[in-house]
C-alpha cells in the first residue's frame, strides 16, 4: 500500500453485463465520485478471504457516511463462477457490501490482482492509493482510509449522502436451520447434535424421531460462557462427543467450547477469541492461545485433535491439561506430503479417524489426507495432488477428483466423503484407494430418494446404518440408508423450540406494515384472514403457528367471550371469526408466527413473523360489517 493518500492512476471502470449482488442494479465506479471505495477480490471458498470480512464491517461501520466496500468475486473453484452459489455465500458470511461477480476475471485483471483476498482502495476523485494481497486489520487499514478522508474532506470532495443496498437477505424468509455446517450422530446416547451455524447454536434432536431434545447456545454471535440459555456462540462447525460431555469448534470465536450436557453448562477450554495472526504458533496453555478457525474435531481418548483450518495445520488439545499444541502441518499452505509438523496441509475442514489414522476433507487442495497418530509418522495423500488440481472424477485414487471436500466420516472400512461443490457423497475406500460416488448427481438442489440432490453439503457423520448430512446451502439434514441409498430429509419434531432470536430484541421482531384504514358498520359482524404462502409451501401442522388479535384505543372489536385481544392456535385458513364491531376509532393488530415447510419435503421448514396495523372507523352506515384481512409470505 502507498503512504500516499491519494492516488495518480484512473481506477479501470467495471465492465458491463456482470451480475451483481446486494443491490438494486449494476454500479459504476463514476457513480461513487466523493465516496472513498475499497474493492476486495475474494472467492468465497478462501479462509483468508473469510477472516477479512469481520475486519471490512468494523470498517464499514467506523467509515459509514464516507466508505463503500465492493465484494469483487473472482472465483478459484468452478463452482464458485455461479451467481446463484455466490448469493448463498453471501448469506452464510452475512456479507451487507455490493457483490460483483467476476466470473471470467476480467476485473480481476484489469487490478493486476494475483491472490485472494487482495485489497484496492480508491480516493473519492476514482485514483488508485494502493493495493495489497493477504489478510488485514481494520485497526491498520482504518488509518490509511481515515487520512484519504481527511485529505479530502480538506479539500470538500467527500460525499457523505448515505447510499442504501438491495441486500440478498431481505429477498429470503428465515429458515429453521440456518446453513448447518456439521452433525454429529451419537448412536450410545441416540442423539444427533447439528452446528446450526448461523444461527450460532447447537440443536440437539433425538436420532429416533428427529425431535429436538435441546438448544445450546441463545442465538447471538458472541463468546459468553454460561447455560445453555445464555452461553453464546459464533457460526460453530464441528463437535466429538463422548458420554455427556460434548466438544465444539466455535469457528470464528477461534475457540473449542466444552459443553456439559448433565450440568447444562458451556465453557471454553481452548481459544481467547482472537484469530491467531502467528505463522507458526508453537503452543501453550488452551485459554491463552489464539487459535485460528478451528472447524472439525475428533476426541480419541483424552486428545481432541482440531482441523485448524485457518493454519492450515492440525492441532491437539488435551481435555485434562487443556495444553493444546501443533500436530501436523508447517503451517504453509500446500499438498505436500511428509514427516508430520513437515508436510503441508490446505485448509483442513473435516475429520475422522479409525483409531490407527486420522483422515483429514484438505478442502483447498480438493485432496483426502491420512495422518498417522504416531507422533513420529507422517501425512499421506489418498486422493487429490495441488491446489489447482480439482474436478468430479470417480476411480482409482491416482485419478479420482473432488472439489473443495469439507467433511468425511470412517464407517466399517469406508470414508464417506462429502465432496461439497460437485453437490455429492463419495465413498473412498481407503485400502484399494478407489473412489466412487455413492448420492448425489452434481446437480445442486434439493430432491430426496433414490436419486437425491444436495446444495454444498457441508457434514457428515454414520450411526446406527444411517448416514446423517449436513446440506449446508439447503438448511437441512439429510439422512442416507447407507444398504439402500434411499435418502430423506430429516423432519424436526417441536420446531418451536428453534425460533430464531432476533438480532436486536425490540418489542416485535418481525415485520411491521401498515394496511389502508377501513369503515365498518357497528353491530354483529365477521373477520376474515386468510394467508398465502410461497408457491409449493404449506403450514407445518405440527408446529405451534398462531395469529393473535388485538384492539389498541377504543375497543372498537369484541371476539369470544366479549375480549378485546384472542389467539387462534394452529389456525386453518381461510378462517372466518364472529366478532361485534362497537361504535368507535381504535386500532386492530394483528401478529402473524407462522412455521411452513415445502410441500414436498416437509424437513424443509421457515420461520416468519410479521404484525399488521389497521386504523378501524366503526360508524352507523358504513357499508359493511364485514372485515377481511390478508397476510402473504414472501
Amino acid at each position: 500500500m502507498s503512504e500516499g493518500y491519494e492516488g495518480k492512476i484512473t481506477a479501470p471502470e467495471f465492465p458491463e453485463g456482470l451480475e451483481w449482488l446486494n443491490v438494486r442494479r449494476p454500479l459504476t465506479l463514476r457513480d461513487l465520485r466523493g465516496k472513498v471505495v475499497l474493492l476486495d477480490f475474494w472467492t468465497y471458498c478462501c479462509i483468508n478471504c473469510m477472516h477479512i470480512l469481520p475486519e471490512l464491517k468494523k470498517l464499514e461501520r467506523r467509515f459509514a457516511p464516507e466508505l463503500v466496500v465492493i465484494g469483487v468475486h473472482s472465483a478459484k473453484f468452478p463452482a464458485e463462477r455461479e451467481t446463484e452459489n455466490i448469493r448463498q455465500a453471501i448469506l452464510r458470511y452475512e456479507i451487507e457490501h455490493p457483490v460483483v461477480n467476476d466470473r471470467d476475471m476480467l476485473i480481476w485483471r484489469l487490478y493486476g490482482a494475483r491472490a485472494w483476498p487482495t485489497l484496492v482502495l480508491i480516493d473519492p476523485r476514482g485514483k488508485i492509493v494502493g493495493q495489497v494481497a493477504g489478510e488485514i486489520t481494520a485497526e491498520v487499514f482504518g488509518a490509511v482510509i481515515a487520512e484519504v478522508i481527511r485529505t479530502f474532506d480538506a479539500r470538500g470532495q467527500i460525499d457523505r449522502r448515505p447510499i442504501r443496498f438491495d441486500l440478498e437477505r431481505e429477498r429470503v424468509p428465515e429458515p429453521v436451520l440456518s446453513f448447518p455446517g456439521k452433525v454429529l450422530a451419537d448412536a450410545a446416547s441416540g442423539r444427533l447434535f447439528i452446528a446450526d451455524s448461523n444461527h450460532n447454536r447447537i440443536v440437539v434432536a433425538s436420532l429416533a424421531d428427529g425431535t429436538v431434545v435441546d438448544v445450546i447456545g441463545q442465538g447471538e454471535a458472541g463468546l459468553r460462557d454460561g447455560d445453555f440459555e445464555t452461553a453464546q456462540f459464533n457460526h460453530p462447525q464441528g463437535m466429538a462427543v463422548r458420554g455427556e460431555m460434548l466438544y465444539v469448534a466455535d469457528t470464528e470465536n477461534h475457540a473449542i467450547r466444552e459443553v456439559n450436557m448433565r450440568a447444562r453448562t458451556v465453557r471454553t477450554i481452548a481459544g481467547t477469541g482472537y484469530q491467531s495472526r502467528r505463522p507458526f504458533h508453537p503452543g501453550g496453555p488452551g485459554p491463552q492461545v489464539d487459535l485460528n478457525s478451528p472447524w472439525d474435531l475428533v476426541l480419541l481418548g483424552d486428545r481432541l485433535y482440531i482441523a485448524m483450518a485457518g493454519a492450515h495445520q492440525l492441532w491437539v488439545l488435551d481435555v485434562k491439561t487443556q495444553v493444546v499444541t501443533p500436530f501436523a502441518g508447517s503451517g504453509y499452505e500446500g499438498c505436500q506430503d511428509g514427516p508430520l509438523l513437515e508436510a503441508s496441509l490446505a485448509q483442513p475442514s473435516g475429520l475422522t479417524t479409525d483409531g490407527q489414522r486420522l483422515y483429514v476433507a484438505d478442502s483447498e487442495a480438493s485432496a483426502i489426507r491420512a495422518v498417522d497418530l504416531d507422533p513420529h509418522g507422517r501425512v499421506q495423500t489418498l486422493v487429490g495432488e495441488d491446489l489447482f488440481v480439482f474436478g468430479d472424477r470417480d476411480g482409482p485414487s491416482p485419478r479420482a477428483r473432488l472439489q473443495h471436500p469439507l467433511g468425511v466420516a470412517f464407517h466399517d472400512g469406508v470414508l464417506y466423503v462429502a465432496d461439497t461443490y460437485n453437490n455429492k457423497i463419495k465413498k473412498l475406500f481407503p485400502t484399494v484407494r478407489q473412489v466412487v460416488t455413492f448420492l448425489g448427481t452434481g446437480e445442486a438442489g434439493l430432491r430426496d430418494g433414490e436419486r437425491p440432490l444436495f446444495d454444498e453439503p457441508g457434514g457428515v457423520s454414520v450411526a446406527e446404518g444411517k448416514l446423517y448430512i449436513a446440506d449446508t446451502n439447503n438448511h437441512v439434514i439429510r439422512v442416507a440408508d447407507l444398504r439402500t441409498g434411499q435418502v430423506a430429509t430429516l423432519g424436526l419434531n417441536g420446531v418451536e423450540r428453534l425460533r430464531p432470536r432476533a438480532r436486536v430484541a425490540p418489542a416485535f421482531a418481525g415485520d411491521v406494515m401498515t394496511l389502508p384504514p377501513q369503515q365498518v358498520a357497528p353491530g354483529p359482524g365477521t373477520l376474515v384472514l386468510s394467508l398465502r404462502l410461497p408457491k409449493e409451501h404449506k403450514l407445518n401442522e405440527q408446529a405451534p403457528s398462531q395469529v393473535v388479535l388485538r384492539v389498541e384505543g377504543d375497543p372498537v372489536v369484541r371476539f369470544d367471550q366479549d375480549q378485546a385481544t384472542m389467539t387462534l392456535h394452529r389456525p386453518r385458513f381461510p378462517l372466518t371469526l364472529p366478532v361485534v364491531f362497537q361504535h368507535g376509532q381504535g386500532r386492530l393488530l394483528v401478529e402473524w408466527t407462522l412455521y411452513y415447510c415445502r410441500s414436498d419435503v416437509t424437513g424443509l421448514c421457515y420461520f416468519a413473523e410479521a404484525r399488521q396495523e389497521l386504523s378501524l372507523d366503526v360508524r352507523p352506515g358504513a357499508a359493511t360489517s364485514r372485515l377481511s384481512l390478508s397476510h402473504e409470505v414472501k
